[in-house]
């Protein structure tokens, strides 16, 4: 099969890269600009012209769209670019897929939903998004669900890898040079090392996609606050620092963010067959990879 990854560069779209290495099938990694070092198609799935045509002429068999405005902050200061790569582009891409019979992958996110909840957000819990970001990313899976195209939307949340910007990352630049930190200990979340996420998604198209269109939820397993990750993430990678806890009010942000927002990933185990590993564990497994 032909496999178009969109948004390569990313977190998500490099291990995709790094898990496919081997693969039967036709992986072609696309994004806006080259990224240092691997080959890469060039794609700006804003505009539909462009889309169309890489789609028809690639004869792509299944898309996985990686490519998002992830800036939660700037979001709200710049909501119309947010929207348009957030919204407009997965649109594009499922009218191309509707018109050559391709099936899209959308990875969403936990802030969808309002994070007002005491139990996990299943797939049909009702939506409720708190800022630009969460609302661009919830019409972008109104666009997919309502193209007419086969579709799978993947809602995830707190992703971290040794690639780009995220929050391990920065936990352990800080932890390093700081001799104490505060952090946020009234927000909680399932942290979801970018590897396991890429993993599943092969495994999805390795098992078929046909029949199994829908929205799914994954996160590694398990809850934590971002106080209570900092702290792991600090002693983990041999770091002194006095990290001490928060509240969202007393860490003022220009964005909303959920105070809960674990997702509920029983469908995806049942459908799919996987085991989802422990978060503890995959952050062990990355951070080893770092150093």
């Amino acid at each position: 099969m032909n496999i178009l990854v969109t948004g390569a560069n990313g977190q998500l779209g490099t291990e995709l890269r790094n898990v496919t290495a081997g693969s039967r099938d036709n992986y072609i990694f696309s994004d806006v600009v080259s990224a240092d070092g691997v080959h890469t198609f060039i794609l700006d799935i804003t505009d539909l012209r462009a889309v169309r045509k890489a789609c028809a002429t690639l004869e792509v068999d299944v898309i996985i769209n990686c490519a998002a405005y992830t800036n939660v902050d700037m979001a709200e200061e710049d909501p119309q670019s947010a929207m348009t790569l957030n919204a407009s582009a997965p649109a594009n891409l499922a009218v191309a897929a509707s018109e050559t019979g391709a099936f899209l992958i959308q990875i969403s996110t936990d802030y969808v939903f309002r994070g007002d909840s005491s139990v996990p957000y299943r797939e049909d819990s009702p939506t409720g998004p708190l800022g630009v970001y969460g609302e661009t990313k919830l019409a972008g899976e109104r666009a997919v669900r309502s193209s007419g195209c086969d579709w799978i939307i993947i809602r995830t949340a707190w992703l971290y890898s040794p690639y780009g910007k995220n929050f391990v990352k920065t936990m352990q630049r800080l932890t390093a040079e700081k001799d104490s930190l505060r952090v946020v200990s009234d927000q909680f979340g399932s942290p979801t090392y970018a590897r396991d996420l890429a993993s599943l998604i092969v495994r999805m198209i390795d098992g078929g996609l046909e029949g199994k269109d829908g929205i799914y939820h994954y996160t590694d397993e398990g809850m934590v606050s971002w106080y209570e990750f900092a702290k792991v993430i600090c002693e983990l990678s041999g770091n002194r620092c006095d990290i001490s806890p928060c509240t969202s009010e007393e860490y003022p942000s220009k964005a909303q963010r959920p105070h809960y927002s674990v997702l509920d990933k029983t469908k995806v185990k049942a459908v799919f067959g996987v085991e989802v590993p422990c978060w503890l564990d995959s952050l062990k497994a990355c951070l080893e990879r770092m150093q």
